[in-house]
This record gives C-alpha cells, structure tokens and sequence, in this order.
C-alpha cells in the first residue's frame, strides 16, 4: 500500500515595483541678460516620495494521520495440508511542502541615477537683484515584514506483521511479510525580504555660476539637493515539526503446529525522514546614486556687486536588516523500527527439522536541515539565492525581472 499525501500552503506577497523618480535630472536655471536694477528670481522645488509597505502575516498547521497495514492474518486448524500467510508491503510516503511570505520590491530610478543640474547668472546689468533657489529632494522609504506559524505534525504507522498459524496438522507451515516502508519529507521555506534600490550608470553633474554681472548687483544661488533611502527588512519565524513513525515487519506467531516444518521470516523495515526548514533571509542591494562633478564659480563681476552661492547636497542612506527579527526552530523526531518480535512455540516438526526465524533488516535515517538569520547587503550578482517555486514559476531572483514581469501579466 502506497499512500501519499502532499500539503502544500503558499501564501507569498511577491511584489516588484518599479518607480520613475524625477530626482537629480537634468535641470538648467538661467538668470541672464537682463537690464539695470531690475529684479529677477527663480524657485524650483522638486520632491519625490516614494513608500513601499510588504507584509505578509501567514499560519499553516499541517497535521497527518496514516496508518498502512498488510498483516493481522490467521490460519489456524488446519488438517492435512501446508500452510502459508503471505503479506505485501506496507509503503507510506509523506510529502509536506510549505513556501510561504517573500517580498521583492525593485525601486529604480530613470536612467542615470543622478542628472546634471546647471544654474547660471549672467550679463544682468547693474543694481539688479538676481536669485536663484532650487531644491530638488527625493525620500524613498521601504518595509519589508514577513511573519510566518508553521507547525508540521505527521504521525504514521506502516506495519505487515502480527500474523498468526496455530494448531495445524500434517503440512508445512509458513509466515511471510513483506516491507515496511515510512519515508517523510518535510520541506519548509519561510520569509525572505529581498530589495534593490537605486538606479545604476554615471553619476550626474553639479554647476554653479554667477559670472559677468553690472556693478552694485545683488546676485545670489542657493541650491539643495537631498536623497534619503530608509530601508527596514523584518522576519518573525516559528517552525515545528513533530514526527512520530514507525515501521513494523515482526510480532508473527506460530504455535502448536504438528508434522510439517515451521518457518517465519519477515520482511525489512525502514523509516527515512529528512526535514529541510529555510527562513529569515534579507537580501539588499543599494545602487550608486553619487554626483561626480561639482563646479560653482563666481567670476568677473563688477564694482560693488555682492555674489553668494550656498548649496547644501545630502545623500543619506539607512537600513535595519533583522532589526527585530526572530527565527525559532524546533524539530522533534520519535522514529521506532521493529522487524523482531517473532514466536515459534510447541510445534512438532517433520523430518527432524528445526523451526527457522528470519528477519529483515531495520534501518532509520534522518536528515534535518535548518538555515535562517542571514543578511546580506551589497551586490547581490553573484549571491547563490534559493529557488521558491510560485504558481508554477521559478523564481531565481536575478535582476532581470522582464520574466517575472511576463508572468505578473499572465495572471492578471
């Protein structure tokens, strides 16, 4: 008998965004050719936000009960012929599969991650008022929280044996089980965050000048560029797997038989359990968003002419992998193997010959596996990532998400 039983939950919060942000492009402010004691000004205030939230908040409890059994066959008082029990196998094989709680959020910038800014004051005549005043901010915040319950219970029994000939006459009497067969894979994948965020290419360009302007001339550039990334990336795990299995070929009796040889033998008995669990992962990449070139200049303006340039540039940068993470793992593995057990009792045998008892072998093996509690920060090209299997889809987790964005469309 083969029995198979496959859980599977996937609960999986797989998300890629993708976010034009109009920070540090390519900007030009020019202040120029303007007459006497006039008053020219110029604000620009560019601010982009960007907030990703991910949370995936999932329960699974597997509970698997499975009994096989091949034996509790009787032969008894029985006159003038050979006696003969013969079982099969008793097979079971259990497969739990849980892939829960992923986040993927890509955040990229459009095309360079940083454009050039050029502010230019120029040939305005005297006792004018020039001023320019840029700001160009850009926050980008984003939240990535699993929190995943898992308990896996499986208790099975496979058994062949417990078989019984008593009280026959006049033939040979023989008991014959087969195998007993438990294998148990539980294979368990929780909770990744993973994030990319920035753009990548050249860096931009940062000019400043006030140049050539008339005496008595009040000219002023204020500029402020900031970028500030927060990223958070949380994982609350609990799994258990609690596994009670046996395997059972022996407990066979023959007794009080007369004339006839007596013999048992009984099958092999075996219990495979492998347990895998996998959680708590944070993978983050942060792309260069660095300005390469920064040039402000005050030159050849006239008597008297007061010039200012202030700028303030800013890129901060944040993140808490597994801050207030937590991963608990707890495997609890019973396993019995029995192929003995067997009796052969107040039988008169024919020819002389002595009862015979034969049993199979008994072997256990166990495999567990735990991985969990791993950040990761920086390029992530040549990171060997788990592959998670979503709706048919293998996710390999490169950067190229053209195919995971093919597949978004398929599903919508």
């Amino acid at each position: 008998m083969k029995l198979t039983k496959l859980a599977t939950a996937a609960a999986t919060g797989a998300i890629l965004l993708q976010a034009a942000l109009p920070i540090f492009a390519d900007t030009t402010l020019i202040i120029s050719s303007n007459g006497s004691d006039t008053e020219n000004e110029v604000e620009v205030s560019n601010r982009s936000t960007t907030t990703v939230v991910q949370e995936n908040n999932t329960q699974v409890s597997n509970q698997i009960n499975v009994k096989a059994e091949t034996g509790d066959n009787e032969a008894e008082d029985n006159t003038g012929g050979d006696v003969s029990i013969e079982t099969g196998d008793a097979k079971v094989d259990v497969q739990v599969k849980n892939e829960v709680n992923s986040n993927v959020a890509e955040v990229e910038t459009c095309g360079e991650c940083a454009g050039d800014t050029e502010v230019e004051i120029s040939g305005n005549g005297s006792g004018s008022e020039n001023e320019v005043e840029l700001k160009d901010m850009s926050e980008t915040e984003v939240y990535q929280t699993n929190v995943a319950e898992i308990l896996n219970e499986v208790k099975v029994d496979a058994k062949t044996g417990d078989n019984e000939a008593e009280d026959n006459t006049n033939g040979d009497v023989k008991i014959d089980t087969g195998d007993a067969t438990v294998k148990v894979l539980s294979d368990t994948k929780a909770n990744m965050n993973m994030a990319s965020i920035g753009g990548s290419g050249d860096g931009g360009s940062v000019k400043l000048l006030i140049a050539n302007n008339g005496s008595d001339s009040d000219n002023e550039i204020e500029l402020g560029l900031r970028r500030e990334t927060l990223l958070a990336q949380d994982n609350l795990t609990a799994i258990g797997n609690l596994f009670d299995l046996e395997a059972e070929t022996g407990d066979n009796e023959a007794e009080d038989n007369t004339g006839g040889e007596v013999e048992i033998e009984t099958g092999n008995a075996l219990v495979d359990a492998t347990v895998k669990n996998w959680a708590g992962f944070n993978y983050a990449d942060l792309g260069c968003c660095v300005l390469e070139d920064i040039l402000a200049k005050i030159v050849g303006n006239g008597v008297d002419s007061e010039n200012e340039i202030e700028a303030w540039l800013k890129d901060e940068t944040e993140v808490f992998q597994g801050a207030e993470s937590e991963t608990g793992f707890e495997n609890g593995l019973e396993l019995e193997v029995e192929t003995g057990d067997n009796e052969v009792e107040d039988s008169t045998q024919g020819d002389g010959e002595d009862p015979i008892i034969d049993t199979g072998d008994g072997e256990a093996k166990v495999m567990v596996s735990n991985e969990g509690s791993t950040n990761v920060l920086g390029d992530l090209s040549d990171w060997e990532m788990p592959e998670w299997d979503f709706g048919g889809w293998d996710f390999s987790f490169s950067f190229d998400f053209s195919d995971f964005l093919a597949w978004l469309g398929s599903q919508a």
